[in-house]
Parts: structure tokens; C-alpha cells; sequence
């Protein structure tokens, strides 16, 4: 089955303004998650209530200690238990920024509970996860929108622009890398770190991206992977990488190159970029380093990928938070806003990356995965 590809997302998300004709009712947000990415989540909702757009009305973590700062922080309900949060809070969605593995139940439990949901990236790591909360989504006729923030990147989105009208001709063959130091998955997520890998925690990310880009499906899958430096030297059983070539239906040809041991001293957290060919051009876009470094006495060497998110400060003093990190996120509360001003998920139909995107990209990742213990070509349609 052939995906749905959103547009533009930020040309969609300037569009769901203007519709609101800037008369906003409050959006009621849960955040389940508050660790190393969910802070986002916080943020990007907190700022939102300075519009009246959302307010971020209670939020679900685990970690006593992390909870206590949250709520000391951010001035809100916080629930040590998810499911407590969705029978007690008012809420008209929840955001879902928990460990990769863990998202199919928080999110079926949120769907059966009436709640729109963003689910971080990837929506689960199985298919039949995927397909599970989809139709619990279905059932109970809520959104169920997928985190895949780099479709929010302006450069990004000027490669999809101009593929779609043409301009590179017929896209031929692209690669991709994208790579964490080492402090990820050793200092990070030591204990969810075998639960993923980098085709989970990075991979998705541009599997997402290159098939919204060229607008086709994965049809074969071939991976190799090495996992013996993470496990040998810190006990992280985990791969520390893998390279995976997939061929799509409409006969372009990428190769993903992920992992998550680059050292220490690397100028940046996450390296990354992707090289796109056609018949009548070509595109490579670095998304480590914007231009932006520094050099710092006891620090190093340092490049910033401002894109994703810029720290400022408004006219009142409040911190606020730009970049496709934020307004990836921001998308779902106008989302749901529109479904509150009277809209409905058909009309949103095309304009975010869905349930639908989630499972097709899970399907790259879990063949990735099978090719690799299997040495085999996995072939998906």
C-alpha cells in the first residue's frame, strides 16, 4: 500500500493559522515523557500557552526526582503514572516522548481514552504495533500524528519542493548518514539502549525523509551491522551500527549509514546530512554543520545546527524556543486546535506526517533489522 505524503509542513502549519483566523480555543496538552527529548515537549506547549494557543495541563514521568522537578519547573499536574494522567487531567491530547519500545501501549491507551496523540518517532518497533495503534486511533476517531521533525527543516523542505515540481528529473540514487557520539547510548539511555539501535533512534529519521522526498516506497532491503564495540566495552548490548541499501518502486537507490560511537571529542552531538541525484541534478544538504562553530578554552571545537532549535528571548523576558525541533511539535497542537474550531481528520488528510508514515517506516527499519540476522535481501512489496 502506497503512503500518504503530507506537503510542505511548515507552508500547511502557516496555513492552519491563518484558518484559525488567529482565534485560538486553548488547546489541553498531557506530556508523557519529561527525559533528554520530552523537555521539547514541554517547552514548545508552555510558549504556545503565551498565544493561547495550548497550554500544557499536567504531564506523566516515571522518575519521582525528574517529576519533582517538573513540577517545580513548569507549574503543572505531574502523574507518576501515564494512565492516572488520562483518567484525571482535562486534556484534549497527549504527547508521547517515551523510550522508543514503549510507545504502542502508551499510545493505544491514549487513543481508547478519546485523546489526539503525537507519538515521537518511530511510532513502534514492530508492524503489527504500528497497525495496532493506528486502528485503536481509528476506532475512537482521533488524531494520530508521528514526530518526524526533519520534514520541518526549511532545507528539507526546499528539496522536496523542488523534486516534486521536477527540476532534479528522475531521482536516481541518494545516501544518507547520520551518526550520535558515543555519550548517547553509553551516557544517556545506557538502560533502553539494547531496547533500540541506531536504525530506531537515528535511522527513522531519514527513512521518513528520503521516501516523503521522493515521494516512493522501500521495495527491497539489504543491511550489515557490527555490535561488539558498545557490548565489549561498556556492556551496552546493543549494534553500534548499521548500513542498510534500499531500493524504492520507483527505482532510486539509498544507502543509510547510522551509528552511535563517533568519539567524545566530535564537534558536534549528532553528524548528519543526505545527497540526493537525479537526471538533472544533484542536492547535498549537511545538517551538522550550518556554518555556526566555535572554539571554546577547555571545550573544543563546536558546530550548531541552529535550525533545530534557537534560544530567545521575547520583549517580556521568556524564553522561547524556534527551530523545526519546536514547530514540529507546535504542529500538533494547531492540529488539534483546527479539530476543535470545527475541522475534521479529513480535512487534515495529507497535511502531517501520520499513522500511516509511522508503519511505513517501522517496515524499513524492522527489514533492516531482519536483513542484517538474516543476510538476506528482504523484500517488501
Amino acid at each position: 500500500m502506497f503512503g500518504v505524503f503530507p506537503q510542505c509542513p511548515i507552508t500547511a502549519y502557516s496555513q492552519r493559522r491563518t484558518r484559525l483566523g488567529g482565534i485560538f480555543v486553548p488547546v489541553k496538552v498531557g506530556v508523557i515523557g519529561a527525559g533528554k527529548f520530552g523537555v521539547n515537549h514541554l517547552n514548545a506547549f508552555r510558549q504556545l500557552s503565551y498565544s493561547g494557543v495550548a497550554e500544557l495541563s499536567a504531564v506523566a514521568e516515571a522518575s519521582p526526582a525528574r517529576a519533582e522537578e517538573v513540577r517545580k519547573q513548569y507549574g503543572c499536574p505531574v502523574y507518576l503514572d501515564y494512565r492516572e494522567m488520562l483518567e484525571k487531567a482535562d486534556l484534549d491530547g497527549v504527547t508521547i516522548a517515551t523510550p522508543d519500545h514503549l510507545h504502542k501501549q502508551i499510545a493505544v491507551d491514549s487513543a481508547k481514552a478519546g485523546k489526539h496523540i503525537l507519538v515521537e518517532k518511530p511510532l513502534d518497533t514492530t508492524v503489527e504495533g504500528c497497525e495496532a495503534v493506528i486502528q485503536a486511533a481509528k476506532d475512537a476517531g482521533t488524531l494520530l500524528q508521528v514526530d518526524f521533525h526533519k520534514r520541518y527543516d526549511p532545507d528539507h523542505q526546499a528539496l522536496e519542493n523542488r523534486v516534486k515540481s521536477g527540476e532534479f528529473g528522475d531521482i536516481l540514487y541518494g545516501s544518507v548518514y547520520m551518526e550520535d557520539r558515543i555519550e548517547v547510548p553509553v551516557d544517556w539511555f545506557p538502560h533502553w539502549a539494547p531496547h533500540s539501535s541506531p536504525a530506531w533512534f537515528l535511522g527513522v529519521h531519514f527513512f521518513d525523509l528520503v521516501r516523503w522526498v521522493i515521494k516512493s516506497e522501500p521495495k527491497t532491503v539489504f543491511a550489515t551491522g557490527s555490535r561488539k564495540f558498545l557490548k565489549n566495552t561498556f556492556g551496552v548490548d546493543t549494534w553500534d551500527s548499521i548500513n542498510a541499501k534500499v531500493d524504492f518502486e520507483n527505482g532510486a537507490a539509498f544507502n543509510f549509514d547510522v551509528s552511535w560511537v563517533l568519539p567524545r571529542g566530535f564537534e558536534s552531538v549528532v553528524n548528519q546530512a543526505i545527497r540526493i541525484v537525479g537526471t538533472k541534478g544533484v542536492w547535498e544538504i549537511d545538517s551538522q554543520d550550518r556554518g555556526s562553530r566555535s572554539c571554546v578554552e577547555g571545550e573544543g571545537m563546536r558546530t550548531y545546527n541552529n535550525n533545530f532549535l534557537r534560544e530567545k528571548t521575547d520583549k517580556f523576558g521568556r524564553t522561547i524556543y524556534q527551530g523545526y525541533g519546536a514547530e514540529s511539535i507546535e504542529d500538533f497542537a494547531y492540529n488539534v486546535a483546527l479539530l476543535k474550531s470545527g475541522k475534521t481528520l479529513d480535512d487534515l488528510a495529507g497535511t502531517y506526517p501520520s499513522g500511516e508514515d509511522g508503519r511505513e517506516v517501522t517496515r524499513i527499519a524492522v527489514a533492516a533489522h531482519d536483513s542484517i540476522n538474516t543476510g538476506q535481501v528482504i523484500k517488501l512489496r
